[in-house]
């Protein structure tokens, strides 16, 4: 052993003398972050093959996604922007193809309406490997609203993915 290892050895003595007895301290605030739920596998059944009812248009897409139909109430919208309702499930598209992202979000969306779940995430990436603009973030952004189930959706919130990821607020009365 060199003498530095000898001198990193007794500091730690000296310290844990110096902490001997003391306990940490307890207090009632709530962590600074929001604890993120593993993603879940989708559950891909053999006779099904959705992902047909979305059609491709090509459009702009802005940095922040925000889509909501009418009759969502303010509170509601405001509260899902903030990121108060968190997603019961997560989506991630990164690396796939488009044809795969639609047949993917089709049986995600499905599931979710099966499984009664109110909002959940889609990972779709900013989509930084794109020469032009972002693919899989404007195809997200057509889908979505061709679903009548989706009653809105917004860019995550910056702790959650940002621009990178959307919630999806699904409505209950679709759900199969």
């Amino acid at each position: 052993m060199s003498s530095k290892d000898n001198n990193s050895d007794r500091e730690f003595d000296i310290f844990r003398k110096a902490m001997q007895g003391v306990e940490p301290l307890q207090h009632d605030r709530k962590s600074p972050w929001h604890k993120r739920k593993r993603p879940v596998p989708l559950e891909f059944p053999d006779q099904e093959q959705p992902g047909d009812e979305f059609a491709d248009t090509s459009e702009e897409t802005p940095d922040f996604l925000e889509f909501r139909r009418p009759g969502i109430q303010h509170r509601l919208w405001a509260d899902f922007q903030r990121g108060v309702l968190s997603p019961e499930a997560t989506l991630d598209l990164h690396g796939m193809r488009s044809g795969d992202a639609r047949t993917a979000l089709s049986r995600f969306l499905d599931q979710s309406l099966k499984a009664h779940r109110r909002c959940v995430r889609i990972i779709h990436g900013k989509g930084r490997g794109s020469s032009q603009q972002p693919v899989l973030k404007q195809r997200i952004n057509q889908w979505l609203p061709q679903r009548k189930e989706v009653l809105a959706f917004c860019s995550a919130p910056r702790w959650d993915g940002g621009t990178g990821a959307a919630y999806v607020l699904l409505s209950r009365k679709w759900g199969k």
